[in-house]
């Protein structure tokens, strides 16, 4: 899928419209992932549409109203320290000369599914600028 494809998701998606996510799905098994780190907070899984040859997602369990990072509130501070932290694990196992650690925010931050995610992209040297 290229980041066009990917835009135009963006622009359709509804940032809440109360029904399950993909990731949704996935958390409760009606869908099947590439699971790489699971505990109790945090589910990691390689994406099913890659942008690169590593790409992992990072998700928590629990939504609770974390559609996107911009709707954080002060007590999921914590929450997004673990997230981060699955995602440096996660990046340095699969990908040890570096990866790069993207949150897609809102229509013109291309998110597509409003489930707050952390994107694990690595394993070929990236380009800069990102956008």
């Amino acid at each position: 899928m290229s980041s066009s494809d990917e835009v135009v998701k963006a622009k359709v998606a509804t940032a809440d419209n109360g029904k399950p996510t993909v990731f949704d799905k996935i958390l409760s098994g009606e869908w099947s992932s590439d699971k790489v780190h699971e505990d109790d907070i945090a589910l990691a899984f390689r994406d099913i549409t890659p942008q690169a040859p590593v790409h992992i997602l990072v998700i928590p369990k629990k939504r609770d109203g974390l559609t996107q990072l911009s709707n954080m509130r002060d007590d999921q501070k914590s929450l997004l320290g673990h997230l981060m932290f699955v995602a440096q694990m996660v990046g340095k196992k699969e990908c040890p000369d570096g990866f790069r650690i993207v949150v897609n925010d809102g229509v013109e931050g291309a998110q597509s599914v409003y489930h707050l995610h952390i994107h694990v992209l690595g394993g070929k040297q990236m380009g800069w600028p990102p956008g």
